[in-house]
């Protein structure tokens, strides 16, 4: 990252610790729309952060960490979230998983070779009842098969 970027990420969150205040309490709502805007939260933002809200780097890091929805690394342009819970599982998620996997080339957490989908292996949604399901960006997709899926991902 050159420092023109940097120094944009670091007014951002200027702007956002002017915002949502720079008490523990508005770390969360900072790294959101941190991460809104810029997709992840590097490293050396993480440290901006810290720096701004007069807080240890590492509890920036801990909630960083501590969130499934917040990534230190870059995305791709679209994440695609399949439920791992043993419902979804015995109506076929691991197919579908699986079916992702080798029609864009990529295992569980990885981006495709092309920068437009990350696949995640994900906790419980709440939709047992409309299992399997799928989360693509914040669209819920219920009741998939593998045909589906694919077809739906392949229009991204």
């Amino acid at each position: 990252m050159n420092e023109i970027e940097k120094n944009i990420r670091r007014e951002f969150i200027h702007e956002l610790i002017s915002t949502h205040g720079a008490e523990r309490t508005s770390l969360l709502p900072v790294l959101q729309e941190f991460q809104k805007k810029f997709g992840y939260i590097d490293g050396h933002s993480q440290q901006e952060i810290a720096f701004a809200m007069n807080i240890h780097p590492v509890e920036v890091n801990s909630i960083i960490s501590f969130y499934s929805f917040l990534y230190e690394s870059p995305r791709g342009r679209n994440t695609v979230r399949i439920c791992r819970n043993i419902v979804c599982d015995f109506h076929g998620s691991n197919e579908i998983a699986d079916a992702v996997r080798k029609e864009f080339k990529m295992n569980s957490g990885n981006t495709s070779g092309d920068g437009n989908i990350t696949l995640e292996i994900t906790n419980c949604f709440g939709l047992c009842d409309k299992s399997p399901s799928m989360i693509v960006n914040e669209n819920v997709y219920e009741k998939i098969d593998k045909d589906s899926a694919l077809k739906i991902l392949r229009g991204l």
